[in-house]
């Protein structure tokens, strides 16, 4: 749906961009070229009319070989009675005859076979006109130059115009029809919308519009193209510019062409101005490094005068676009400048429903395709993932010679966005891979047995991306806020693999390096951020501040020697916990790893309903007896266990099999003891 900048449908330029002007010196080697040029040619033009060597004979001789047969042709000049051609030997002549030639001579020549031509004297134009070919060249050249120099200074002196786009409504527009979810955000956006269009309704209760609103959220949940619907719902002029179309090299354009911006704004009002990516203009003042007159800070200052100072700007509503609001200075946040922030977050099931519609509407699906089973297993996608992710399975479709986009389109395509492309090239040694499938069982076996992880959806061995294998466990609802319980759950299934490794061979590997990295920042935010630790408390000290603004450039601790110790020593108990607690489980269902482990290893990508069907095999018994554990998966349907069903008839109970673990405790108690491995 993006196009280039300027050749968005809807769309025309306000303004003129300026050029970049010509260097003195390249302007005065070309015409230092082109007087060279004229001057060559003034030289060789005599040379290119210059007839080939005459020889000058009397006009007795002429006579004498006229008689004898030696002319083979005359032209006489009939102004000076010049007589000129050409002897059967090839050689050129000229002789002065009489003037005019008398016809006794006439007589002569036609008698001898002489072919005879008379010339007329050629004008004074005919003898100029090459000299004035070439000079009516060199003029239009210096006229061209003379443009192009004008042009030049012209585009200098407009840098600081405005590049703003001013919507055009004959054109095809986006509308909120187009707009899939998101219906409080587009009933705010409409309000202003509906204000500009008829103002009198809102003004006879006092209401008056918000002077600035804006659109904060994840990027790819389509901010912008909100602001290209309001472009399309609004009936009053719209402008559209980024953030980055102010800042120039020049010191002062950026200030310049805000004034420009909201100056032809303010003369077409009732207008709507959209400032998309904001964050490159608006961050704080007096975080960097280069003082108060920093070329951003000055465009920033003007903005802040233009949207509610001195003269403040009426009838022209801003609409700005950001995903980074943190990092905007309060004062442009404030009421008054931008009245209103909407959120724009992911969204949610209800609304992944109608976006996907929105995006397949003309695809050709297949009739086993149920896009609302696509919506339950994408949750956290964005509105522009989505997209991405009906696209990929159009392509898998193309790929595969199908007409139509199956489900296993749509599985693929979430496979490859979310696990990577297959690397098939990648040759695996034996002990390679079997080391890498006890790896993802260990995985695999702690996601489906504890009790708040997430369902597991596939385990892989097949080399993706950056990883030699993939467990991939799907949330099948939205989740805004996690417990301790579903952190541990967590921390313990990350340390499937490492324990799984250590439980068959004895040792570790590197395949853990990124489960441990991903393990202790979480740890730490746990302890530092969440208050998840008894020795800390409820305190927390994570910086949210950015390096790059300049705040955390001398990044200071905000607490003592002791407590970073306490902080140290509480992530290392609560990853050791968790270690302990992956081997105590695993021990309990070796025969659920070895049997996944021979499975991946025979074929390489195995579901989760398969999964959990050959752990629950080698347990004895289902491992969720009084709990309900569901399977992801766009394929079939949900395995589920509901509290008090039966057994299933082909997994028997042992009776030697040992009760399910019991979950994570849900109060403060001590570390577990190591068992013996």
């Amino acid at each position: 749906m993006s196009a280039a900048p300027n050749d968005k449908p809807g769309f025309r330029r306000l303004l003129p961009s300026p050029e970049r002007p010509m260097a003195p010196e390249s302007r005065r080697r070309l015409v230092t070229i082109a007087i060279i040029a004229f001057v060559i040619g003034l030289l060789f033009i005599p040379s290119l009319f210059k007839t080939t060597t005459v020889k000058t004979i009397s006009y007795s001789t002429l006579t004498a070989d006229i008689k004898a047969n030696k002319v083979v042709s005359a032209t006489v000049d009939n102004a000076n009675g010049v007589i000129t051609g050409q002897l059967s030997d090839g050689t050129n002549y000229s002789a002065n005859g009489p003037s005019p030639l008398v016809s006794s001579e006439l007589d002569l020549l036609k008698s001898n076979n002489v072919a005879v031509t008379f010339a007329n004297p050629s004008s004074f134009g005919s003898t100029i006109l090459p000299y004035l070919i070439w000079i009516a060249i060199f003029a239009g050249f210096m006229i061209f130059a003379g443009r192009q120099a004008r042009g030049q200074m012209n585009g200098m002196m407009s840098v600081g115009r405005s590049k703003a786009k001013q919507f055009n409504q004959d054109r095809p527009k986006i509308t909120f029809a187009d707009v899939a979810g998101y219906l409080g955000v587009k009933q705010e956006i409409s309000e202003v919308v509906d204000f500009l269009k008829n103002p009198g309704r809102f003004r006879e209760i006092g209401a008056m519009v918000p002077k600035g609103m804006l659109l904060v959220g994840p990027p790819g949940t389509g901010k912008t193209l909100l602001a290209r619907a309001v472009a399309g719902e609004a009936g009053v002029p719209f402008f559209s510019v980024s953030g980055s179309d102010f800042m120039e090299m020049f010191v002062g354009v950026g200030a310049s062409r805000v004034r420009d911006l909201f100056a032809t704004a303010r003369k077409q009002s009732p207008a709507i101005v959209f400032i998309d990516e904001i964050d490159s203009i608006g961050r704080k003042r007096g975080a960097g490094l280069g003082g108060g007159h920093d070329e951003r800070e000055q465009t920033l200052n003007q903005m802040l005068s233009e949207m509610d100072g001195f003269d403040p700007t009426e009838g022209v509503v801003v609409m700005a676009a950001t995903n980074r609001p943190d990092v905007l200075d309060p004062a442009l946040l404030r009421p008054g400048r931008f009245d209103r922030q909407i959120v724009v977050p992911l969204p949610d099931l209800e609304e992944r429903l109608p976006i996907l519609q929105v995006h397949a509407r003309n695809k050709p699906l297949d009739a086993t395709v149920d896009l609302s089973m696509v919506a339950r297993g994408t949750p956290g996608m964005s509105g522009a993932d989505l997209a991405n992710l009906v696209n990929e399975a159009a392509l898998h479709a193309v790929r595969r010679h199908s007409a139509t986009i199956s489900m296993d389109d749509f599985e693929s395509a979430r496979d490859r966005v979310m696990m990577g492309q297959e690397r098939d090239t990648m040759v695996l040694q034996d002990d390679e891979r079997e080391r890498i499938a006890y790896h993802e069982s260990g995985h695999a076996v702690l996601a489906y047995v504890l009790d708040k992880t997430d369902p597991l959806h596939k385990i892989t061995i097949i080399p993706r991306g950056m990883a030699l294998g993939v467990t991939m466990t799907l949330p099948e609802e939205d989740r805004h806020i996690m417990s301790r319980q579903h952190l541990e759950d967590s921390l313990c299934m990350r340390m499937g693999g490492r324990v799984a490794e250590l439980l068959v061979y004895g040792d570790l590997s590197t395949g853990a390096a990124d489960d441990l990295q991903r393990n202790t920042d979480l740890a730490r935010r746990m302890v530092r951020e969440w208050g998840m630790s008894k020795e800390i408390g409820p305190m927390a000290w994570g910086s949210n501040n950015q390096v790059f603004l300049g705040e955390d450039l001398m990044h200071t601790r905000d607490y003592s020697d002791h407590t970073s110790t306490l902080i140290d020593d509480e992530i290392e108990r609560i990853l050791r916990e968790q270690e302990s607690r992956a081997i105590e489980v695993l021990t309990l269902h070796r025969r659920g790893l070895d049997a996944l482990t021979r499975a991946l290893l025979e074929h390489e990508t195995i579901d989760g309903e398969e999964a959990a069907r050959l752990i629950d095999e080698a347990f004895g018994q289902p491992v969720h007896t009084r709990a309900t554990k569901t399977v992801s998966s766009l394929r079939g349907t949900s395995r589920s266990a509901a509290p008090g069903d039966a057994t299933p008839s082909d997994v028997a109970p042992s009776p030697s099999a040992q009760p399910a673990p019991a979950p994570a405790p849900a109060t403060w108690q001590e570390p577990p003891s190591l068992p013996s491995v």
